[in-house]
Parts: C-alpha cells; structure tokens; sequence
C-alpha cells in the first residue's frame, strides 16, 4: 500500500542543494531580509553563534491544530534520541516571558521543524516566528500537514487589522513566500488517511540527517583550522 507520508528529500547533497537558498535565506550577511522589531533584538544578542546552542531544533507549528498531535509526538520523539528540542509548552517553565522565552529559542536553535497546518496562518505567532527564522537563516525542514503549499496565504483579516504595521505585514508575507518555494521539498500529509507514527518517524529521520551534516561540517572545519596553524 503506497504510503501516505510523502517525503521529497532524496540525499543529503541534494538536500543541500535545494534548502540552500530557499530556506537559509541570502547569503549576503551585511544585508537583513526581514528586519526584527527593537524589542526582538533585545533578546538576541549573543556571541555570533559559536557555542553550542541551546536547542538543536524549534517546533513552529499552530497549537491549535498540532500541538496534541504530531508536535507533541516529534517532540517525544526527538527526545528518545536525545535531541534538544523547544516546544513551548514542554521547554517552558512557569515565570517565563512567553515572547523572551520562544525568541530566544528561535535564536539559538540548530535548525528548525515548520508544521504548517489549517490554521496556521491565522497566528501571528506562528508568522513572527517563521519570519525571524527565515531571517536568520536557520535550516528548516517543511511539513505540510494536510494543507498544500498554495494555501500558505495572509488572511485578509489580518491585512486589514489596525495590529500589524505594513512591514509586518511585509514580513510575514516573505516568511510564507519563501515557504510555497518548498513545494516539493520536505514532507506531506494527507490527515484522511495518513499513518502519524509514519509522520513522526519521517521527520524525526530528516532532523537526525540535517544535524549530522552540520556535526560533520563543523568538524571539517575544526579539522581544517588545526591545519592551517601547523
């Protein structure tokens, strides 16, 4: 029976090749894509990124569709292989600023899982968080859950709404532009008939490849820096 979690990624190389400068963003790093609000920046001031993050990956994904399925479900998941995950509800503790905590996460994170679902586009949170990812040219494997990628638009509520200034707006439209370019690439859904311990499975799969190509690239050039001072 034809499985009903497609994944699109073949090999690490082409992998590579297609993420690159869809998902990562420019590789101009004097120029910022999507420019963060002075109180974002506040809680990402770091030291360039050269200690070992925090989180190896963040979870975006619309609570209300996925947080009591397959977010919650990778996020054990990822766990049982000792792969540090944020997940809001489970990496926060009480006290925590909820916009600090879930930015600073999206910081430090190695890359990043987005599970775009019915609904997700009707959060800002969501858009916020996909937008600064995208910004900081994170590594984000897409999964479509039970939605296509076309259906990745602003609704129009939302455009019209007094609460979002026109480079929000701007923002959040580049975040899920960039997104629809994934078509093709990560994993799809389809909820009527999919196998969700396949999903889990499948994603958590394509984190483990990502982050032993980053593991392996880092040592490279841990490598090549011993060498160039001998």
């Amino acid at each position: 029976m034809a499985s009903n979690v497609t994944r699109s990624i073949a090999s690490s190389q082409q992998l590579e090749l297609e993420l690159e400068p869809v998902i990562i963003g420019a590789k101009n790093k004097g120029r910022r894509v999507v420019d963060y609000d002075e109180d974002d920046l506040f809680f990402f001031a770091g030291d360039g990124g050269r200690r070992r993050p925090k989180y190896d990956v963040f979870i975006n994904h619309r609570g209300l569709d996925t947080k009591r399925t397959v977010a919650r479900l990778l996020y054990d998941r990822l766990d049982q292989l000792s792969i540090r995950s944020f997940l809001d509800n489970q990496s926060m503790r009480p006290g925590d600023h909820l916009d600090q905590s879930i930015f600073g996460a999206v910081r430090e994170c190695s890359i990043a899982v987005a599970i775009f679902s019915k609904h997700y586009c009707d959060s800002d949170y969501c858009l916020r968080e996909l937008a600064m990812l995208v910004d900081e040219r994170k590594i984000i494997i897409p999964v479509f859950y039970d939605i296509e990628p076309a259906d990745l638009v602003l609704p129009q509520e939302l455009i019209d709404s007094n609460e979002y200034t026109p480079r929000d707006i701007e923002r959040f439209r580049f975040a899920l532009r960039e997104a629809r370019r994934t078509a093709g690439i990560g994993l799809t859904y389809d909820f009527t008939a999919g196998d969700m311990s396949e999903l889990v499975s499948a994603t958590a799969n394509a984190v483990m490849e990502r982050i032993q190509e980053m593991q392996q690239m880092t040592s490279q050039q841990q490598q090549h820096m011993i060498i160039s001072r001998l």
